[in-house]
């Protein structure tokens, strides 16, 4: 059995205190059972850890093949570490584990992670059809030597926080909210790659960033940015587009950073979506263009200078 050889490799220093979920995003939510998660942990003397899924179990079970992640499983393993988790595990999650019931999953996590108790969400399930709802763990729990505490969820505007209204918001282009709900500034990351190199030529050099294609992104258009560059961080502008004045179809995300001349080619880049400018427009000269970058860099100056980087 996959699980059972993934959670072998794993030999935990002390006994642990879990919670489980996919936590894509780690958002506000998250963040506010993680705390407890941590706090109850120390307290107690446990290991705090995160079992955490990929892909999700959704793009699975249901065989979607346009799922998107708003986290990488590197950044949320970076995430969910910054949090203060102490350890992170990443199953696969496959039709097989599917198909596990929820005695044998927790009996599993007790086996080989050394599981003394839970940190749970008051609507978490786990096990084959979400069988093993709190109340059912909260008896497996008593039978079998584990605790089981429940963290009421966070709201805002009275609707719970979760990874799929994030993601709609991205969606919509609605970066005020995704950044209020995720607790920072929304990324992407990836590695620069060759392009057309006409931003030289417009006098505005940019550089073209290759991201994973299960990463979400927010609609086409303009955006004002912070890109870091091995940590160091500068004024950016971002386009994610087709290039329309140059009749071109393929989506490229193009990133101007404007305080760096030298050449970014294969360099990695991190870039923080602060603000959603304007849509992404044909223009029928390429003065006309020149001149819209020239505004849009002036207008992303200002915005950035009353935005603390987050």
């Amino acid at each position: 059995m996959q699980v059972e050889e993934e959670l072998a490799r794993l030999s935990p220093g002390k006994e642990t205190l879990l919670t489980i979920g996919v936590f894509d995003g780690v958002h506000l939510g998250h963040k506010g059972l993680l705390s407890r998660l941590t706090e109850m942990a120390k307290r107690e003397g446990l290991l705090s850890g995160v079992v955490t899924f990929h892909p999700h179990p959704r793009e699975v079970l249901s065989a979607s093949s346009k799922f998107v992640y708003l986290t990488t499983i590197a950044e949320k393993v970076g995430l969910l570490r910054a949090e203060g988790v102490e350890a992170v595990i990443t199953l696969s999650f496959t039709p097989e584990l599917g198909q596990l019931s929820a005695r044998s999953f927790v009996t599993l996590l007790q086996k080989h992670l050394r599981m003394r108790g839970m940190v749970v969400g008051p609507d978490f399930a786990l096990g084959k059809d979400r069988e093993g709802d709190v109340d059912i763990l909260g008896s497996l729990g008593r039978e079998l030597g584990f605790s089981v505490t429940v963290i009421p969820e966070v709201t805002t505007n009275g609707d719970v926080i979760s990874s799929t209204i994030i993601r709609n918001a991205l969606t919509d282009g609605n970066i005020k909210q995704v950044t209020k709900l995720l607790d920072r500034f929304y990324s992407i990351k990836g590695r620069v790659t060759t392009g057309a190199g006409r931003g030289a030529g417009l006098g505005f050099p940019t550089a073209n960033l290759a991201v994973d294609l299960k990463k979400a992104l927010p609609p086409e258009g303009v955006y004002v940015t912070w890109a870091y560059l091995d940590s160091q961080p500068y004024q950016s502008m971002t386009n994610i587009g087709r290039r329309l004045t140059f009749g071109e179809k393929e989506l490229t995300i193009e990133v101007l950073l404007m305080d760096y001349q030298d050449n970014l080619y294969d360099r990695e880049l991190r870039v923080d979506i602060v603000e959603r400018l304007r849509d992404e427009k044909r223009f029928d000269t390429v003065d006309e263009l020149k001149e819209q970058i020239a505004a849009d860099v002036e207008q992303g100056r200002a915005i950035l200078s009353s935005h603390d980087r987050e």
